[in-house]
């Protein structure tokens, strides 16, 4: 057979449909999605009960929330850099099985112990994005680029599905068995760690971007379903091979600060939500967190919705436009729901539906920029991309429910009369954070749609 180029490799694999094996793949994926960030997310559900029973201050419960936040900061700077050096699937196992561990074992906590609590939450934010980060990177590598747009983005959809289980398993049965039952759930992420390490390939386009030809060779033809024969074996030399140096991506400075801006801002918003929304609500309309959870059903399937509709337009609209639109209907939504905090729609309280708003255009905005990150910055550098979005995807995880907390004074128990005189600033806030999104799509923000991803760094360079 003739020798060729990683080009050829990679074209082929490029061309192919998206057969049953890619499904597969990609469902397993999902599931790494889904119960990672049940596992990060059921914690707004689990505070707002363990407030009532240990009369937490507003430090303390800020401390629990935070705690994830810096965890997925150290797990984005560590895994993506491992993940480049090192490949994907070892990283997303490991990172899974953290996650579910620290998890789960929230349900041992002794009475009263915020502190414990809050070092389990820290090592599930490091499981998760120890996790989430290869997988999307995975995913984005693994799929031809003229189906990219439409599957990254539906790939994505599966983190709010984590967010939507949350809420709704903590309405079903957190009133009837307590919220210990449903901190063991958490456990059940450890399955979808094994599975990912009998089934999940590592990319090929990062073997054949570390120059191990042979290994993404048969990983094609694998995939494909063709003879090795069949498949072209390269022979000439990588150019910039995937390393762990982190300061790397700084060789991309617009990429480098839009990532932080649409990575942080965003998360910024939806953990702000998320993870004292519950609360919120429940001191606001004087009702039981179970009623609340029920509410934020609501708001998460908002969420949900928002990236299946991102789904479905991020192909024809392209990924800028989509971004620029979905952060600043964010900002709006936000900005609203603070000043009409306690107003109601007839017998649904405006907040909610407000909240449900701006959560379809922050989580909907997620799985545009999730995926984008990835394919601006190419093979070389796409786990650390992924990962330096994590990274401010962590600090926002600590500035949302920080937010109120500063806002509200950290030293005050959690009451109706506090959160109450915090909602608008600390909504406002929160929309600030989605206007920063919106303008850096606008000002910094490149065009990904269509386009094939690079091996190395250097189509990034050109825009």
């Amino acid at each position: 057979m003739a020798q060729s180029t990683p080009e050829d490799l990679l074209a082929l694999y490029d061309n192919a449909p998206l057969n049953t094996r890619y499904w597969a793949i990609f469902i397993l994926m999902s599931a790494v999605f889904v119960f990672d960030f049940f596992d990060f997310l059921v914690v707004g559900y689990l505070l707002a009960a363990v407030n009532q029973e240990w009369h937490l201050t507003y430090g303390e419960s800020a401390v629990i929330l935070y705690s994830g936040g810096v965890g997925a900061i150290v797990g984005a700077i560590l895994f993506g850099a491992f993940a480049d050096a090192w490949g994907r699937k070892q990283q997303m196992v490991i990172g899974t099985c953290i996650c579910a561990l620290s998890s789960g074992l929230i349900a041992f906590v002794p009475e009263g112990g915020w502190w414990l609590f809050a070092i389990l939450r820290f090592f599930v934010g490091v499981g998760l994005t120890a996790a989430v980060t290869p997988s999307l990177t995975v995913v984005v590598e693994l799929t031809p680029t003229r189906h990219r747009t439409f599957a990254t983005s539906f790939y994505v959809v599966w983190a709010s599905a984590g967010g939507f289980l949350a809420p709704a398993v903590s309405a079903a049965i957190m009133g009837q068995y307590g919220w210990r039952r449903v901190a063991l759930l958490g456990f059940v992420a450890l399955a979808i760690g094994v599975l990912v390490w009998i089934f999940c390939p590592e990319s090929a386009r990062w073997l054949t971007a570390k120059g191990r030809f042979q290994e993404a060779r048969r990983e094609v033809a694998k995939q494909l379903g063709l003879p090795l024969e069949r498949v072209p074996l390269p022979t000439t030399a990588p150019i910039n091979p995937p390393r762990g140096n982190l300061l790397d991506l700084w060789s991309q400075p617009r990429m480098f600060w839009e990532t932080l801006l649409i990575w942080g801002g965003s998360s910024t918003a939806a953990y702000g939500v998320y993870l004292w929304g519950p609360t919120i609500v429940a001191l606001l309309l004087g009702i039981p967190v179970p009623k609340a959870a029920a509410y934020f059903v609501i708001v998460s399937g908002a969420g949900v919705t928002g990236k299946v509709v991102v789904t479905v337009v991020a192909p024809l609209i392209g990924r800028r436009l989509l971004g620029i639109t979905w952060g600043f209907g964010g900002t709006v939504a936000l900005a609203l729901a603070g000043y009409f905090n306690t107003a109601m729609l007839g017998d649904m309280p405006l907040l909610v539906v407000l909240l449900a708003c701006s959560t379809f255009c922050i989580e909907g905005g997620f799985s545009n920029l999730a995926p984008y990150t990835v394919e601006s910055y190419g093979v070389s550098l796409g786990a650390r991309s992924s990962g330096l979005g994590q990274t401010a995807n962590g600090v926002g995880k600590i500035i949302g429910p920080l937010s109120l907390a500063l806002i509200a004074g950290t030293s005050h128990l959690v009451s109706a009369q506090q959160t109450e005189a915090a909602v608008l600033p600390a909504m406002l806030f929160l929309a600030f954070a989605m206007l920063l999104v919106g303008l850096s799509f606008l000002f910094l923000g490149v065009e990904t749609n269509g386009k094939p991803i690079a091996l190395g760094s250097e189509r990034a360079a050109a825009h």
